[in-house]
């Protein structure tokens, strides 16, 4: 069963851009893709793990 998606926009510098769309074609995959592979290695860095829930709710 596919995950489910959450369209966003997001805006980004031409260049940010351009570097990623460059990355993106290096590694074969779509600039979506790639943007989803940056962001969960950037998690990673931080110790974060995605939730496949959804996003956390507020407890207090």
């Amino acid at each position: 069963m596919a995950r489910p998606r959450k369209p966003f926009l997001m805006r980004a510098s031409s260049g940010v851009m351009a570097a990623v769309e460059r990355l993106a074609a290096a590694e074969l995959r779509s600039v979506n893709a790639q943007v989803e592979c940056l962001l969960r290695e950037a998690l990673a860095r931080r110790g974060i793990s995605p939730s496949e829930d959804g996003p956390p709710t507020d407890s207090a």
